[in-house]
């Protein structure tokens, strides 16, 4: 390797880990605020279900249109520009003064942050062709503890520098982010082999007619759901209901991102090993619901298990991020099938964290909304059935139109 290939991989490493730790920490750093927030400002219950909403929206928006303006502007300039993007917008978090101007900073860091999740699996193939695998690893790692730690941190920033000084700080990461990929841009080679692909419409409109394919379109839907009205609610939902304070809520929502660590670790290899997704299923729903069912009947009994069981449903991520691979024949239509089931399940997914918030304006209380979760998670029950077939997409469209994947 020469000095300048060398250069560049550790630059493009260095940017890969750091726009990582952005990502998440965007997503992680704000529900544990917004007790101490509203007391500057009101924050409607429907707002916050709003600002909820904004990463499953941005994300299935950016699984759209992200390919399209890579072609025109190139992956590590697309990249840059989200990093700037997201950076701006975490500081614009910093000087929001009303629940309006949260809701739209909030919303620019999502737009920017998922562009990044599009594009960065790209990256990953291009600047390390052969460490795929050990650099997916380093960056979903870094994903996972960049999501549990801003829980943990961000109150007691708050206590001492203020809420806006607490996102300030994360602001500060961001900006740090920007200037690996800022050099890596600089460096980048004009050749266009790098484009994030975009499968033939005619492969997109057969993935369409599998069951299995709104089979996992609904098992991504019920993850993100869970997972994001935790994210928007939890805290709220645990001073309320368990009576524990601002910092202890934060915590607690550390130890359920915590949860996406572990599970990411092992799913991926387990589900690939066993070739069968049932057991998957079971103990997602079965903890799911169990969590669901202590936060209803006895928040304060046992708060660390309940959260620990409503923190494994997200298993079911790194389970379908495996399945696009164990469920496809070509590269093609595992893209297609990607596509389709991230922007429709994340577009599912964005109406939950806004249901809990109605539910809670409503009602005044939290029983409505975690029902909403129970049932949302039982939806996934139909699905693991069918995705329990072991075909692949291809060989359940030759099954059902009678004639080869490749014939046309």
């Amino acid at each position: 390797m020469t000095p300048r290939r060398a250069g560049t991989v550790v630059w493009a490493a260095a940017a890969i880990v750091l726009l990582a730790l952005t990502l998440r920490i965007a997503v992680a750093s704000l529900s544990p605020l917004l007790t101490v927030i509203s007391r500057d400002f009101p924050l409607p219950a429907a707002v916050v279900g709003l600002i909820g909403m904004a990463p499953p929206v941005a994300f299935a928006l950016s699984a759209v249109v992200t390919p399209v303006i890579e072609r025109r502007v190139g992956l590590e300039r697309l990249v840059l520009i989200a990093a700037v993007a997201a950076a701006a917008a975490l500081g614009l978090r910093a000087v929001a003064v009303d629940a309006w101007t949260l809701l739209a900073a909030t919303a620019g860091v999502f737009a920017a942050v998922g562009v990044a999740n599009v594009l960065i699996p790209a990256v990953v193939k291009k600047y390390f062709p052969e460490r795929v695998g050990l650099m997916t690893t380093v960056y979903t790692t870094t994903m996972a503890v960049a999501t549990f730690t801003p829980p943990l941190v961000a109150v007691p920033l708050a206590g001492a520098i203020g809420w806006r000084g607490s996102f300030a700080v994360w602001a500060f990461v961001a900006v740090v982010a920007v200037v690996p990929w800022v050099v890596t841009s600089l460096r980048a080679r004009a050749g266009r082999g790098d484009a994030v692909e975009e499968p033939r419409a005619s492969v997109l409109s057969r993935v369409v007619r599998v069951p299995q394919a709104w089979a996992l379109v609904i098992t991504f839907a019920v993850n993100s759901s869970v997972a994001y009205g935790m994210f928007a609610w939890l805290p709220t939902i645990l001073i309320d209901t368990a009576g524990v304070d601002a910092a202890t809520a934060g915590s607690l929502l550390a130890l359920f991102s915590f949860m996406g660590l572990p599970v990411s670790l092992v799913v991926p290899l387990l589900a690939a090993r066993l070739r069968r997704t049932t057991p998957f299923y079971v103990f997602a729903v079965a903890s799911g619901l169990a969590g669901v069912a202590g936060l209803l009947f006895a928040p304060g009994a046992a708060t660390v298990l309940w959260v620990v069981l409503i923190g494994l449903p997200p298993l079911m991520f790194p389970m379908v991020l495996v399945l696009f691979s164990l469920r496809t024949r070509s590269h093609e239509t595992a893209v297609a099938l990607s596509g389709f089931v991230q922007s429709l399940g994340y577009a599912l997914a964005a109406l939950v964290p806004l249901a809990i918030g109605v539910t809670h304006e409503l009602t005044g209380g939290w029983t409505a909304g975690l029902l909403v979760v129970g049932g949302v998670i039982v939806l996934v029950v139909p699905a693991a059935v069918v995705v329990a077939r072991s075909e692949s997409i291809e060989e359940a469209w030759e099954r059902r139109h009678g004639r080869a994947w490749d014939a046309g």
